[in-house]
């Protein structure tokens, strides 16, 4: 009986075909299971969005704005960087750059494993509510701004304002982090948290050691108005 992984590629190439007519196939023709390759794709924007399926595409080279945005269920695979937005919005599944991504990589992306392999720009993990987030590099100012659920991991180091205005979503570091953003402090790091902390490790097929991170978490000093912490709404 056949398994995924021999199911053959079905070769697109975005230098002969558009993006609109690359996602209308992947989305009316790719059937559960099917494997497609995206070659040619140049920094295209919008490159596999939306998909709702469990199928596998992998991208050949750069791309730009919002690839894979609103996934569900599928595995998307860049070899190369991506632009702003990867991800944007993803429900479930799996994305993996193998490469670095621009701004609000995550950005309200609500379920699945999002994992960058390089670095990731300013607010990675914006307003995240659910997704995980594994990053091999370092991450931008204001990642995890209003992150309301989920986990970010960052195996490098983190710029100005980590964690800004945090809701629930967990954050663990490995390198140095520049500053705190509002409301976010360090926790610390229990035996539940290096468990969570390994798998997600394992998950993104990563050896970092877990003992080596440090958590950050909210305050939760902002969730209700008070006037002695008017300067930090």
């Amino acid at each position: 009986m056949g398994t995924l992984t021999d199911t053959p590629f079905t070769t697109i190439d975005l230098t002969a075909e558009s993006v609109r007519e690359l996602n209308r196939r992947l989305h009316r023709e790719a059937a559960v299971g099917s494997r497609w390759r995206i070659i040619g794709s140049m920094g295209r924007h919008n490159i596999a969005v939306g998909l709702a399926e469990k199928l596998t595409v992998e991208i050949d080279g750069h791309v730009g704005y919002y690839c894979a945005g609103m996934n569900q269920l599928a595995d998307v695979v860049v070899n190369g960087n991506a632009g702003v937005g990867l991800a944007e919005n993803m429900m479930s599944g799996r994305v993996h750059v193998h490469g670095n991504a621009s701004q609000s990589a995550g950005a309200t992306a609500h379920g699945g494993l999002l994992v960058i392999d390089g670095d990731a720009a300013a607010r990675c993990g914006i307003s995240m509510k659910g997704v995980d987030i594994v990053v091999g590099g370092d991450v931008g100012h204001m990642s995890a701004f209003m992150g309301q659920a989920g986990r970010l991991v960052v195996c490098g180091d983190a710029g100005d304002a980590l964690g800004d205005s945090l809701y629930e979503a967990r954050i663990y570091v490995q390198g140095r982090v520049r500053s705190l953003g509002a409301d976010c402090i360090e926790k610390p790091m229990k035996a539940e948290h290096l468990a969570e902390l390994t798998q997600l490790l394992a998950d993104a097929g990563r050896a970092d050691d877990p003992a080596g991170f440090r958590r950050y978490g909210s305050a939760r000093k902002l969730y209700h108005f008070h006037v002695d912490n008017a300067s930090a709404y």
